[in-house]
């Protein structure tokens, strides 16, 4: 039977990954401005199938990360940097999203062949997908892996489906509307992001101020 103390955190962890997921698919970059430019190109399979481009990129990552995160759990003094380094890259991606445009729909879209690679090789090729994972998921998991080991697991699987959905969405929203997207409902959805990104951040500067004996060996 599942220690009540164990379930709250796998759920938790769930939960911030599904936020974050959900954030990180609605926010522009290259991957959502492909999957964009694939949906009007090549309709919404091309589309669906650019979205899908996280599972096969991140995942390596994802496995990187959790040998990651126990190195670190074992090392207060590097996982406290790193959780700084994370608050202060949350804070520096919430505050962008109050300045970004929405993704330019009406630029020129490649051939409708070939979807599924353009989106893994976008992917690939984009520093934040490495950055995010090694600073954002690397101390959430670190924080439970000692208690369980599903629990990162948790959050590393709702991310990589949340973020995979939100971005099928996008595309399918785009497909019904033909292009025509709202940029005032846009920059409603990336101000709340960049809310839900700002509140991420306080909350890791919070856990790494509330680290045992790191203060005593900085």
């Amino acid at each position: 039977m599942t220690d009540p103390l164990q379930l709250d955190l796998i759920l938790g962890l769930a939960f911030a990954g599904a936020t974050l997921g959900i954030v990180e698919g609605i926010k522009p970059g290259p991957l959502l401005t492909m999957v964009i430019r694939e949906t009007l190109s090549g309709g919404l399979r091309a589309g669906l199938w650019t979205a899908a481009a996280p599972i096969f990129t991140d995942g390596p990552l994802v496995i990187f990360s959790l040998f990651a995160a126990a190195w670190l759990a074992e090392d207060q003094t590097l996982l406290f940097l790193v959780t700084a380094a994370g608050a202060a890259f949350l804070a520096w991606m919430g505050i962008q999203c109050f300045y970004l445009e929405p993704p330019d729909i009406n630029a020129d879209a490649p051939p409708p062949t070939g979807s599924f690679l353009r989106g893994v090789i976008t992917n690939l090729l984009n520093p934040n997908v490495y950055v995010f994972w090694f600073l954002i998921g690397g101390p959430l998991m670190a924080s439970a892996i000692e208690e369980t080991i599903i629990a990162p697991i948790a959050y590393a699987v709702t991310f990589l489906v949340t973020i995979m959905l939100t971005k099928a969405a996008i595309a399918y929203a785009v497909h019904r509307a033909g292009g025509r997207i709202s940029p005032v409902a846009y920059r409603r959805l990336l101000a709340f992001c960049g809310v839900a990104m700002l509140l991420f951040s306080a909350s890791y500067a919070w856990d790494a101020y509330n680290m045992e004996g790191v203060w005593d060996t900085l």
